[in-house]
C-alpha cells in the first residue's frame, strides 16, 4: 500500500483524512499531531480557548463528515451541552456556539473516521504528542523526523496540515503576549490597565479571557447581557485598538449555499486575468460595479459607486461607521441583522461582496506589484470586514464591558509607536501616549514564506531552488524543486496567504483535504495553483 503521512491532526489533516477514506483506495496511513489529542486543531481547544470564545461559523457552513454539526449536537446529552449554555430544544443550523464544542465535534469524528478506515482495510497509525521535526524529500519518496524517534520514517507522500502558526508561549512575559493564544488562557492578568492591538473578533476574544478572570457576565437574557466586576477588580480598565478604531458587523442573514454571481461570473473573471496584468485590477473593479448595481441599485446610488474607484470604496464602506463611532454603530447595526435574521431578509449589498470575495480573489497571482499592494490597502480590507462579521452575542458580551465601563476603543491613525518595556507597553499615537500594565497582539495571522519552515531540510531544499514560497499545484503537493514534485503537499494556511488573501475557514480546511486526496491517488499536479509572485 501506498504509505501516506499527515502532519497536524486539527481540520485540514481531518478532512484530508476524509477525503483519503473515500478514494477506497487502501493506503497505510501515519497521523501526527503535537498537541495531546488529534482531531481536535487549536483553533477549538480547550487549552486555548474559553467555553465563552464562540466559533465564528455556523452548522449550515461546515463541511459535514458523517454527520452535521447539528446532527452530533441534537445526539449529545443535555447536561453536556448545558455546561456550555447550550439547550437542545433552541438549537439551529445557523447558530454559533462555543469552540471548545465544535473542537469536540471534530474529535468525535476523527476517532470514527480512524475506526471506518481500519474497517475498510487501510492501515492508521495515529502519534499523539509527537511533534514532527524534519522533513526531506528523497529519491524514493519522503523522509520523516520526530521527537520520538532520532530515525526517519520514509513515505510516498506527505500532507503538511499544520495550520495557523501562533509564536511560542514562551516568547510571551506577563506584561506582553505576542497572540491571544501564547499561554493567555493560563496566565493571571491582574487588574489593571490592558492593551489589545485588535479590533475583529480576536481582539474580543482577548478581552473575554481577560473579563472572565475579574467578573461574571449574565446571559440569563440573551438580548440584554450584563457584565459584573469581581470585588477588588475594580481597576481593571481595557482597551481595543486599531489604526481605524473600526468594529467589526454582527453576522447577517443571507442564503447558504451561496446563489452564483450575474456579471462577476468566473469565466468574465478568467476573461479579465486572461487580458493581462496591466489594467486588471480597473477591470475586476468595473465588473464589481455591474454586479452591486445589478444587486442593489438604490445602495449604489447611495455611496455613488459610480463615482468610487478601487482605491476610494474603503473609504465609502467604513465610512458611516467612522461617522457615528464604533459603540454607537455596533448598537444600531445589531439590531438591524438581528430584525433581518427573524424576516429571513437578505440586504443585497453584504450578500453580493460576499460572494464577490473569492471570486476576486483569484486575480490577486496575476496583479502587478503596485496594483497588488492597491489591492491589499483598498479592496482587500473591504471584502475581510465583510466576510469577517462576528456573532451578536459577542458584540452584546462588548456591549455589556462597555456599559460596565470596562472597555473602551483607541483609534490609533496610520503611524503610531509601541515601545516594549520589562514591566509594560507604551503606544504613542497622534502626540499622545497610553501605558498598559498588559498587552496582547491579536491582529491575526501574517503570512509566512520558506524561511519561516520549522522543517530544516525542506526549508534548504527549497530555498535551494529560490523558492522564497512554497509553489504548489492544484493539488497543493509542491511543484519545485523538480525532485520535490507530487512528494509533499503543502496545505498549511499561512504559506498559502501571499496570493490567496482571504484562504481561511473549515470550507477551505476540506477544499484543500479533497485536492490533497487527489495526489495520493493520481499521477502529481503539474498546474500551478498560483503564478510565483512575492510581496512583502
Amino acid at each position: 500500500m501506498k504509505r501516506i503521512a499527515i502532519i497536524g491532526a486539527g481540520p485540514t489533516g481531518i478532512y484530508t483524512l476524509y477525503s483519503l477514506l473515500k478514494t477506497r483506495t487502501p493506503l497505510c496511513i501515519s497521523v501526527y499531531e503535537q498537541a495531546d489529542k488529534a482531531g481536535v486543531g487549536m483553533p477549538y481547544s480547550d487549552e486555548d480557548n474559553s467555553r465563552l470564545m464562540l466559533a465564528n461559523i455556523a452548522s449550515i457552513e461546515i463541511p459535514p463528515l458523517f454527520s452535521t454539526y447539528l446532527d452530533w449536537l441534537r445526539a449529545q446529552n443535555d447536561a453536556h451541552l448545558a455546561r456550555y449554555g447550550v439547550q437542545k430544544a433552541t438549537l439551529h443550523d445557523r447558530q454559533f456556539l462555543p469552540r471548545i464544542l465544535l473542537g469536540e465535534y471534530f474529535r468525535d469524528q476523527f476517532l470514527l473516521l480512524v475506526e471506518r478506515a481500519r474497517a475498510q482495510g487501510f492501515e492508521i497509525t495515529v502519534q499523539e504528542s509527537c511533534p514532527v521535526i524534519d522533513i526531506a524529500a528523497t529519491p524514493e519518496g519522503v523522509d520523516l523526523w520526530t521527537t520520538h524517534d532520532p530515525q526517519p520514517t520514509s513515505f510516498d507522500l506527505v500532507a503538511i496540515a499544520t495550520g495557523h502558526v501562533w509564536p511560542e508561549e514562551d516568547a510571551s512575559s506577563r506584561a506582553f503576549f505576542p497572540s491571544p493564544w501564547s499561554g493567555l488562557m493560563e496566565a493571571t492578568i491582574a487588574a489593571g490597565n490592558v492593551g489589545i492591538m485588535g479590533t475583529s473578533l480576536s481582539g474580543l476574544d482577548a478581552a473575554m479571557a481577560v473579563a472572565i478572570q475579574h467578573g461574571t457576565f449574565d446571559e440569563s437574557d440573551a438580548e440584554q447581557i450584563h457584565f459584573r466586576l469581581d470585588k477588588g477588580s475594580e481597576a481593571l480598565k481595557m482597551v481595543l485598538m486599531s489604526r481605524s478604531g473600526i468594529l467589526p458587523e454582527a453576522d447577517f442573514y443571507c442564503p447558504i449555499p451561496y446563489e452564483p454571481l450575474t456579471i462577476a461570473t468566473e469565466s468574465a473573471i478568467d476573461a479579465a486575468i486572461e487580458a493581462g496584468s496591466e489594467g486588471l485590477l480597473e477591470r475586476i473593479f468595473q465588473l464589481m460595479v455591474a454586479e452591486l448595481q445589478h444587486a442593489d441599485p438604490a445602495w449604489s446610488d447611495a455611496i455613488a459607486l459610480h463615482t468610487l474607484t478601487a482605491d476610494t470604496l474603503r473609504e465609502a464602506w467604513f465610512a458611516d461607521r467612522e461617522k457615528h463611532g464604533p459603540f454607537r454603530w455596533a448598537v444600531s447595526n445589531l439590531d438591524e441583522v438581528e430584525r433581518n435574521k427573524r424576516d429571513k431578509r437578505t440586504v443585497p449589498w453584504r450578500y453580493t461582496i460576499l460572494r464577490l470575495h473569492e471570486a476576486v480573489e483569484k486575480i490577486v497571482p496575476h496583479l502587478n506589484e503596485q496594483d497588488r499592494e492597491r489591492f491589499n490597502a483598498g479592496l482587500a480590507r473591504v471584502f475581510i470586514d465583510n466576510y469577517a462579521a462576528i456573532p451578536s452575542r459577542s458584540i452584546r458580551r462588548l456591549l455589556a464591558l462597555r456599559e460596565a465601563g470596562v472597555i473602551s476603543i483607541l483609534t490609533l491613525g496610520a503611524d503610531y509607536e509601541m515601545a516594549l518595556k520589562t514591566d509594560r507597553t507604551v503606544i504613542n499615537a497622534q502626540g499622545n501616549s497610553w501605558s498598559f500594565d498588559t498587552f496582547i497582539d491579536a491582529r491575526g495571522q501574517k503570512p509566512l514564506k520558506t524561511k519561516d519552515l520549522p522543517f530544516p531540510v525542506l526549508r534548504k531544499q527549497l530555498e535551494s531552488a529560490g523558492e522564497e514560497i512554497p509553489d504548489v499545484g492544484e493539488d497543493y503537493t509542491l511543484l519545485a524543486p523538480e525532485y520535490l514534485r507530487g512528494k509533499i503537499a503543502f496545505g498549511a494556511l499561512p504559506y498559502l496567504m501571499h496570493d490567496r488573501p482571504f484562504v481561511q475557514g473549515l470550507v477551505v480546511s476540506a477544499e484543500i483535504g479533497e485536492a490533497i486526496a487527489k495526489a495520493a491517488v493520481q499521477p502529481a499536479s503539474r498546474a500551478r495553483r498560483r503564478l510565483p509572485f512575492i510581496a512583502d
